[in-house]
């Protein structure tokens, strides 16, 4: 009797760990966590430390720098009426290249490390390989449903297909980044981020774009632009508002909760 009762002890302490293995693993990203301890039935999976900014600064590409973009990012967050994490700084996620006897900035280097969640607690990323398909492509949640503005609301991307013309919202899936797709600044002489977010100049008339100054930019919602990237699909045709309007977006940024 005592040699069964220890079996079942055994097999009951064995189900326990698994289960409690299970509650801690992490959740894939883009879905919210079970309800824990403490956060209640609805609660969400971890404090919100990604958006998208709802709207952009209105003077193209020209945020005043890094630093000014990352301010911009503080700014709507208060906005959006989303606390910053304890330990955490708003950074806009941008590359800037090596300038003015200053090296080059990679925008995966200044996010922290993570993980990263929207307004509505759903994992982006659980850290800054995954995000960026370090080891595995798409670990990451940047898309049409998850990718969110700091309002919590999807941010306007290409239209679907059979959407009646002259009914679709303006196309803003073109975010800011400066960067290739692992996150880096890009290599060359080329102006690829509007004189490191200081330019509101448009090209001459005719030039052709990517030949002129502009910034790279990524698809929020994953179509479009050849490679469907979130952070490196195409360059814009220029820094004004005008041009980054009529590539499709409007000079939006990604903002991370950097720790």
């Amino acid at each position: 009797m005592r040699k069964v009762q220890h079996v079942f002890a055994v097999v009951g302490l064995a189900a326990l760990a698994s289960l409690v293995a299970f509650a801690q693993a992490p959740a894939p990203a883009g879905q919210a966590l079970p309800p824990q301890p403490g956060r209640g039935p609805a609660g969400p999976a971890g404090p919100a430390s990604f958006f998208i900014t709802s709207v952009g600064k209105g003077d193209g590409a020209n945020y005043g720098g890094l630093a000014g973009a990352d301010a911009y990012c503080a700014q709507m967050a208060t906005a959006g009426a989303i606390p910053t994490p304890a330990g955490r700084t708003w950074r806009a996620y941008l590359s800037a290249t090596a300038a003015n006897g200053q090296p080059a900035v990679n925008a995966r280097d200044r996010i922290g490390a993570g993980p990263w969640y929207n307004k509505n607690g759903q994992l982006i990323a659980n850290n800054v390989a995954d995000l960026h398909g370090d080891v595995e492509r798409d670990r990451n949640s940047i898309n049409r449903n998850f990718a969110l503005n700091e309002k919590g609301e999807p941010v306007n991307g290409v239209a679907p297909p059979g959407t009646p013309p002259g009914t679709a919202p303006p196309n803003q899936h073109d975010i800011l980044t400066g960067s290739d797709s692992f996150g880096r600044a890009r290599a060359g002489t080329d102006d690829t981020t509007c004189s490191n977010y200081t330019s509101n100049v448009s090209p001459p008339a005719g030039t052709p774009r990517g030949q002129g100054p502009g910034v790279w930019l990524g698809h929020h919602d994953r179509i479009g632009g050849g490679n469907s990237s979130w952070n490196a699909t195409h360059k814009s045709a220029g820094c004004s508002q005008a041009n980054l309007v009529a590539t499709g977006g409007a000079g939006l940024l990604y903002c991370f909760a950097a720790n």
